[in-house]
């Protein structure tokens, strides 16, 4: 069975910061029914080449094609987000932001309520929907910007780090969450721990400034010794990566992400 067009395409995509190269002839495929997970070392490239994907950045050489139905709706949440915390903005406000039109800065047709809080109650967030973004704990502020990203309709959703500050309990109902959407969206995360999203990834891209894609969603040793640059053992629980003997970085591996 032939395959539609990917909605996403990189072809040999070269980008860095100032004189040193983090992305080098990158080359991927995103289809419209992947579970994609991005990971690599730190400053391998990974949180990059989501900008690279969304348009935040341009190429210094090399092609990023665009197929995204819907005027190129993406979902699209950091690792961190910067603001004023002592500005008065509720939960639900963050949250309705994401109905906002990309080109005109209007919320989109609809009134669109009764899905804020749907999604509010998905990700646990309607007891604290009137509570400042201030006073949110780190778990909470994620699942905001996750519900942002999701009252949008997005045609692809991409997440940097997506668990990251998340409580052990709510870990499990939000990759739920992401499950659940993948159904009908693709879904691209970077991580750097697999462990949690086992069952839902299905293909996986190492990003050590070259990429080595794995469609089959499957990890050995030898590929993450290749991504790494360093002997790794893999590990059922706990941290991603072992190094089991000295080893030395490779130059102008530890740049920015």
């Amino acid at each position: 069975m032939t395959r539609t067009p990917p909605l996403v395409e990189l072809r040999d995509v070269v980008f860095g910061y100032g004189a040193e190269v983090i992305l080098d002839r990158v080359s991927l495929q995103i289809h419209d029914d992947d579970f994609l997970a991005i990971i690599g070392p730190n400053g391998g490239g990974k949180t990059t080449l989501l900008k690279v994907i969304l348009g935040l950045l341009d190429p210094w050489s090399g092609e990023v094609v665009r197929r995204i139905p819907g005027g190129g709706a993406c979902g699209w949440v950091p690792q961190f987000a910067t603001f004023d915390k002592d500005f008065p903005l509720r939960v639900r406000d963050v949250v309705r932001m994401g109905r906002l039109s990309q080109r005109r800065g209007r919320r989109r047709r609809g009134d669109g309520d009764d899905r804020d809080d749907e999604t509010l109650r998905r990700l646990g967030l309607i007891e604290v929907a009137d509570e400042p973004v201030g006073e949110l704990s780190g778990g909470q502020l994620q699942r905001t910007l996750i519900a942002r990203a999701l009252v949008g309709e997005p045609q692809i959703l991409f997440l940097d780090e997506p668990l990251a500050s998340v409580d052990l309990e709510l870990r499990e109902s939000l990759i739920d969450v992401l499950v659940e959407l993948n159904r009908t969206i693709p879904v691209v995360v970077v991580t750097h721990d697999l462990t949690p999203f086992a069952g839902a990834v299905r293909q996986i891209a190492c990003v050590n400034r070259r990429l080595h894609y794995h469609p089959e969603g499957r990890l050995t040793p030898a590929m993450l010794e290749e991504v790494y640059g360093c002997p790794v053992e893999l590990i059922a629980h706990g941290v991603p990566h072992r190094v089991l003997e000295p080893h030395a970085h490779e130059p102008g591996t530890g740049g920015r992400e």
